[in-house]
């Protein structure tokens, strides 16, 4: 509630122990089968933002297993939340995923994994456009997929009890297993 420097200052060891400290073992515990992460600075950008709130309200973590392309979790006010997918695509590389989509066994392919998953409580988001991409029809059976910009998967564990102990790894594991298939689909065929 008070996003101060001042407050900041005077709470740096409670960040630093209490949310830096947890989310750097946790994704130290899953870097042999996921990877290294890359721990988000607590620190935001300002300088062409409405809000001048100097510091973010939840902590992230970022896994990248190609361009733009990864396994995500985050601590925050609303709790702790998983998430994969492609948060950016270059031209060729949008193109070259629509392409995939709108082929009728890897499109096909997609549309099972991300049924699975939406099944199994992963909601699914990310930027997208209001009408049909140029160049693709309407009507086709996977606009929706088509319209997206970037394609990601979340899904939110609030404030379950287990969050608050060493069981936390397991959720978090298990889920990213869950959605490897998504994210090695992103990475077969988004060619840059």
């Amino acid at each position: 509630m008070d996003n101060t420097k001042t407050y900041w200052e005077a709470h740096r060891q409670t960040y630093d122990t209490a949310v830096a400290a947890p989310m750097k073992a946790l994704v130290a515990s899953l870097a042999d089968e996921f990877g290294d992460a890359k721990i988000f600075r607590p620190y935001r950008d300002v300088r062409f933002a409405k809000d001048k709130t100097p510091y973010k309200t939840h902590q992230g973590a970022f896994v990248p297993r190609g361009p733009a392309t990864g396994y995500y979790v985050q601590v925050g006010a609303p709790g702790v939340r998983v998430g994969v997918g492609f948060y950016e695509a270059s031209s060729p590389r949008l193109a070259s995923i629509r392409d995939a989509i709108v082929d009728t066994r890897r499109g096909g392919e997609l549309e099972e994994i991300l049924a699975t998953m939406q099944a199994s409580g992963w909601e699914l988001g990310g930027d997208r456009l209001k009408t049909a991409p140029r160049g693709f029809d309407v009507d086709h059976p996977r606009i929706e997929l088509l319209r997206h910009k970037s394609m990601t998967l979340g899904k939110s564990y609030g404030f379950e009890p287990f969050i608050h102990t060493p069981e936390l790894l397991e959720h978090v594991r298990t889920d990213w297993r869950e959605a490897t298939p998504f994210v090695e689909w992103v990475l077969r065929y988004a060619k840059a």
